[in-house]
Protein backbone atom coordinates (compact mmCIF):
# COMPACT_ATOMS: atom_id res chain seq x y z
CA UNK A 1 0.00 0.00 0.00
CA UNK A 2 2.72 2.48 0.97
CA UNK A 3 4.68 1.73 -2.20
CA UNK A 4 1.60 2.36 -4.35
CA UNK A 5 0.84 5.63 -2.55
CA UNK A 6 4.44 6.80 -2.92
CA UNK A 7 4.46 5.91 -6.62
CA UNK A 8 1.27 7.91 -7.13
CA UNK A 9 2.24 11.02 -5.15
CA UNK A 10 5.89 11.42 -6.02
CA UNK A 11 5.45 12.36 -9.71
CA UNK A 12 3.23 15.21 -8.53
CA UNK A 13 5.88 16.51 -6.12
CA UNK A 14 9.07 16.07 -8.13
CA UNK A 15 10.94 14.49 -11.03
CA UNK A 16 12.17 11.06 -10.04
CA UNK A 17 14.82 9.19 -12.00
CA UNK A 18 16.31 5.82 -11.08
CA UNK A 19 19.48 3.99 -12.07
CA UNK A 20 20.36 0.49 -10.98
CA UNK A 21 23.27 -1.90 -11.16
CA UNK A 22 20.83 -4.79 -10.81
CA UNK A 23 19.49 -6.71 -13.79
CA UNK A 24 15.97 -6.70 -12.34
CA UNK A 25 14.17 -6.46 -9.00
CA UNK A 26 16.02 -6.74 -5.71
CA UNK A 27 16.42 -10.44 -4.93
CA UNK A 28 14.01 -11.87 -2.32
CA UNK A 29 15.57 -12.13 1.12
CA UNK A 30 17.83 -9.09 0.61
CA UNK A 31 18.45 -6.10 2.85
CA UNK A 32 18.29 -2.70 1.14
CA UNK A 33 20.19 -0.05 3.10
CA UNK A 34 19.58 3.61 2.20
CA UNK A 35 20.84 7.00 3.30
CA UNK A 36 18.34 9.07 5.32
CA UNK A 37 18.20 12.81 4.69
CA UNK A 38 14.57 13.98 4.82
CA UNK A 39 11.07 13.07 5.93
CA UNK A 40 10.33 12.84 2.21
CA UNK A 41 12.96 10.27 1.31
CA UNK A 42 11.04 7.13 2.43
CA UNK A 43 8.48 7.97 -0.24
CA UNK A 44 11.26 8.58 -2.76
CA UNK A 45 12.91 5.23 -1.98
CA UNK A 46 9.65 3.26 -2.02
CA UNK A 47 8.63 4.77 -5.36
CA UNK A 48 12.05 4.02 -6.86
CA UNK A 49 12.09 0.42 -5.63
CA UNK A 50 8.58 -0.13 -6.95
CA UNK A 51 9.79 0.92 -10.39
CA UNK A 52 12.34 -1.86 -10.07
CA UNK A 53 9.59 -4.32 -9.15
CA UNK A 54 10.38 -4.42 -5.42
CA UNK A 55 8.04 -3.60 -2.53
CA UNK A 56 10.01 -3.88 0.72
CA UNK A 57 9.17 -4.21 4.37
CA UNK A 58 10.36 -1.00 6.04
CA UNK A 59 12.05 -0.71 9.42
CA UNK A 60 11.00 2.63 10.90
CA UNK A 61 10.71 4.45 14.19
CA UNK A 62 7.83 3.08 16.28
CA UNK A 63 6.31 6.55 16.72
CA UNK A 64 4.94 6.38 13.18
CA UNK A 65 2.63 3.55 14.23
CA UNK A 66 0.80 6.01 16.53
CA UNK A 67 -0.26 8.20 13.59
CA UNK A 68 -3.88 7.12 12.87
CA UNK A 69 -3.99 6.49 9.11
CA UNK A 70 -0.27 5.88 8.60
CA UNK A 71 -0.09 3.48 11.54
CA UNK A 72 -2.89 1.37 10.09
CA UNK A 73 -1.12 1.22 6.72
CA UNK A 74 2.16 0.22 8.37
CA UNK A 75 0.49 -2.57 10.31
CA UNK A 76 -1.38 -3.82 7.24
CA UNK A 77 1.85 -3.96 5.24
CA UNK A 78 3.75 -5.90 7.86
CA UNK A 79 6.32 -3.15 8.33
CA UNK A 80 8.60 -3.28 11.35
CA UNK A 81 8.50 -0.74 14.23
CA UNK A 82 11.82 0.08 15.90
CA UNK A 83 11.48 1.07 19.56
CA UNK A 84 14.77 2.95 19.83
CA UNK A 85 16.32 3.35 23.25
CA UNK A 86 14.14 0.68 24.85
CA UNK A 87 14.48 -2.99 25.75
CA UNK A 88 12.22 -3.77 22.79
CA UNK A 89 14.67 -2.39 20.22
CA UNK A 90 16.33 -5.78 19.63
CA UNK A 91 13.01 -7.38 18.75
CA UNK A 92 12.94 -5.34 15.52
CA UNK A 93 15.99 -7.23 14.28
CA UNK A 94 14.28 -10.54 15.07
CA UNK A 95 11.21 -9.42 13.09
CA UNK A 96 13.40 -8.30 10.20
CA UNK A 97 15.26 -11.62 10.17
CA UNK A 98 11.93 -13.47 10.04
CA UNK A 99 10.80 -11.31 7.12
CA UNK A 100 14.04 -12.05 5.26
CA UNK A 101 13.64 -15.78 5.90
CA UNK A 102 10.15 -15.54 4.42
CA UNK A 103 11.55 -14.04 1.21
CA UNK A 104 10.69 -10.40 1.86
CA UNK A 105 13.04 -7.52 1.08
CA UNK A 106 13.78 -5.39 4.14
CA UNK A 107 14.56 -1.67 3.88
CA UNK A 108 16.69 -0.22 6.67
CA UNK A 109 18.23 3.21 7.18
CA UNK A 110 21.82 2.73 8.28
CA UNK A 111 22.05 6.10 10.03
CA UNK A 112 18.94 5.39 12.07
CA UNK A 113 18.03 9.10 12.27
CA UNK A 114 17.72 12.30 10.25
CA UNK A 115 20.48 14.92 10.02
CA UNK A 116 20.01 18.00 12.18
CA UNK A 117 20.87 20.42 9.38
CA UNK A 118 18.09 22.79 8.32
CA UNK A 119 19.29 23.75 4.84
CA UNK A 120 18.01 21.97 1.74
CA UNK A 121 21.39 20.76 0.51
CA UNK A 122 22.51 17.15 0.34
CA UNK A 123 25.54 15.73 2.12
CA UNK A 124 27.25 12.36 2.43
CA UNK A 125 25.52 9.82 4.69
CA UNK A 126 26.26 10.16 8.38
CA UNK A 127 27.78 7.44 10.53
CA UNK A 128 25.88 4.14 10.53
CA UNK A 129 24.56 2.38 13.59
CA UNK A 130 25.31 -1.29 14.09
CA UNK A 131 21.80 -2.71 13.51
CA UNK A 132 22.38 -3.35 9.81
CA UNK A 133 25.60 -5.30 10.38
CA UNK A 134 24.01 -7.35 13.14
CA UNK A 135 20.98 -8.15 10.98
CA UNK A 136 23.18 -9.15 8.04
CA UNK A 137 25.31 -11.37 10.26
CA UNK A 138 22.30 -13.06 11.86
CA UNK A 139 20.44 -13.65 8.59
CA UNK A 140 23.26 -14.12 6.09
CA UNK A 141 21.28 -11.87 3.72
CA UNK A 142 22.97 -9.91 0.94
CA UNK A 143 23.00 -6.13 1.38
CA UNK A 144 21.96 -3.83 -1.46
CA UNK A 145 23.24 -0.23 -1.06
CA UNK A 146 20.92 2.56 -2.17
CA UNK A 147 21.75 6.24 -2.47
CA UNK A 148 19.12 8.92 -2.89
CA UNK A 149 19.69 12.61 -3.57
CA UNK A 150 17.26 15.52 -3.83
CA UNK A 151 14.65 14.58 -1.23
CA UNK A 152 15.70 17.53 0.93
CA UNK A 153 14.50 19.81 -1.84
CA UNK A 154 11.04 18.35 -1.38
CA UNK A 155 11.04 18.96 2.36
CA UNK A 156 13.66 19.94 4.96
CA UNK A 157 14.28 22.38 7.79
CA UNK A 158 11.86 23.48 10.50
CA UNK A 159 8.31 22.19 10.70
CA UNK A 160 7.04 25.34 8.98
CA UNK A 161 9.58 25.01 6.18
CA UNK A 162 8.77 21.34 5.70
CA UNK A 163 5.06 22.09 5.29
CA UNK A 164 5.90 24.91 2.88
CA UNK A 165 8.22 22.59 0.98
CA UNK A 166 5.54 19.98 0.43
CA UNK A 167 3.00 22.67 -0.49
CA UNK A 168 5.20 24.27 -3.14
CA UNK A 169 6.82 21.09 -4.49
CA UNK A 170 4.16 20.57 -7.23
CA UNK A 171 5.13 23.98 -8.62
CA UNK A 172 8.90 23.55 -8.23
CA UNK A 173 9.05 19.83 -9.08
CA UNK A 174 12.67 19.37 -7.98
CA UNK A 175 14.78 16.60 -9.48
CA UNK A 176 15.26 13.55 -7.28
CA UNK A 177 17.52 10.63 -8.14
CA UNK A 178 17.92 7.14 -6.67
CA UNK A 179 20.80 4.83 -7.48
CA UNK A 180 20.77 1.16 -6.50
CA UNK A 181 24.19 -0.44 -6.22
CA UNK A 182 25.36 -4.00 -6.60
CA UNK A 183 24.65 -6.38 -3.69
CA UNK A 184 27.43 -7.33 -1.30
CA UNK A 185 27.90 -9.70 1.60
CA UNK A 186 29.17 -7.99 4.73
CA UNK A 187 32.17 -9.75 6.21
CA UNK A 188 34.21 -9.46 9.39
CA UNK A 189 33.05 -8.15 12.74
CA UNK A 190 30.23 -5.68 13.36
CA UNK A 191 32.48 -2.62 13.22
CA UNK A 192 34.16 -3.71 9.98
CA UNK A 193 30.86 -4.64 8.36
CA UNK A 194 29.30 -1.32 9.38
CA UNK A 195 32.15 0.60 7.75
CA UNK A 196 31.85 -1.48 4.56
CA UNK A 197 28.11 -0.83 4.33
CA UNK A 198 28.58 2.90 4.92
CA UNK A 199 31.22 3.00 2.19
CA UNK A 200 28.90 1.26 -0.30
CA UNK A 201 25.93 3.54 0.43
CA UNK A 202 28.17 6.61 0.19
CA UNK A 203 29.32 5.45 -3.26
CA UNK A 204 25.69 4.96 -4.33
CA UNK A 205 24.81 8.41 -2.96
CA UNK A 206 27.66 10.02 -4.92
CA UNK A 207 26.35 8.39 -8.11
CA UNK A 208 22.84 9.64 -7.32
CA UNK A 209 24.16 13.15 -6.76
CA UNK A 210 25.97 13.18 -10.09
CA UNK A 211 22.89 11.88 -11.88
CA UNK A 212 20.62 14.43 -10.22
CA UNK A 213 22.91 17.32 -11.14
CA UNK A 214 22.90 16.25 -14.77
CA UNK A 215 19.21 15.45 -14.93
CA UNK A 216 17.63 16.75 -18.12
CA UNK A 217 15.01 14.04 -18.57
CA UNK A 218 11.30 14.63 -18.80
CA UNK A 219 9.18 14.42 -15.62
CA UNK A 220 8.96 10.85 -14.41
CA UNK A 221 11.93 9.73 -16.50
CA UNK A 222 13.37 6.34 -15.65
CA UNK A 223 16.65 4.77 -16.63
CA UNK A 224 18.37 1.58 -15.51
CA UNK A 225 21.98 0.57 -15.96
CA UNK A 226 22.31 -3.19 -16.02
CA UNK A 227 25.84 -4.10 -15.01
CA UNK A 228 27.11 -7.59 -14.30
CA UNK A 229 26.84 -8.53 -10.64
CA UNK A 230 29.28 -11.03 -9.24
Amino acid sequence: MLSRIASTLLPVLGRLSVTSELAGPVAPGSIVVANHSSLADPGVVLAALRRLGTEPVVMATAGLWRIPVLGAALRAGGHIPVHRGTARAASALDSAAAALAAGRVVLIYGEGCLPRRRDSGDAEPGAFRTGLARLAAASGAPVVPLGQCGARRLSSGSATKQIAGFATAPLRRPAVHVHVGAPLHLEGGVAEATVAAHRAVTAAWRTAERERRGLTRLPGAFSRRQNSVG
